[in-house]
């Protein structure tokens, strides 16, 4: 497990858990930021803040601060 933020361009994860309990974190879960969720990430800004992430089928941008709290398992790309 790593987070979220730690993914570079074109990385594809798992969500396992968010490390927050407090509006950050319940502002995720309305999001779809749900533990089992496959997550892209799709570019980073040119600054490196905010990161693009495309979650079921839509675009999120997502401070690299707050992608901290998302703890992810990396998914290896089959070929």
């Amino acid at each position: 497990m790593k987070p979220l933020s730690t993914l570079k361009e074109g990385d594809r994860g798992i969500i396992v858990a968010i490390n927050n309990n407090g509006t950050l974190r319940r502002r995720l879960l309305e999001m779809g930021f749900l533990k089992g969720t496959e997550i892209y990430v799709e570019k980073y800004a040119p600054l490196q803040d905010p990161m693009e992430l495309i979650l079921k089928g839509y675009h999120v941008s997502l401070r690299v601060e707050e992608a901290k709290q998302v703890l992810v398992e990396l998914v290896s790309e089959e070929t």
